[in-house]
């Protein structure tokens, strides 16, 4: 099973939350992501929460891509 230190990429108000209250976040919960950052976010993509970027498609293409280039 795959383990996170939540300390290490959440702002220490979000910490202490549950993995589906984080999901359900504003993408600002993470560490170093600003609610301007945020706001950016959600008119460039319509990303509003964590979930929304988790999903994002572009967000999965670029890590193939660079998946594609550790492996050669």
């Amino acid at each position: 099973m795959a383990s996170i230190d939540l300390d290490k990429v959440l702002d220490k108000a979000w910490a202490d939350k549950s993995v589906p209250e984080v999901l359900a976040a504003p993408v600002s919960a993470l560490k170093g992501v600003s609610d301007r950052q945020g706001a950016l976010l959600k008119e460039a993509f319509g990303v509003v929460t964590v979930a929304d970027l988790a999903a994002l498609k572009y967000v999965g293409w670029a890590q193939a891509l660079a998946a594609l280039d550790a492996a050669k």
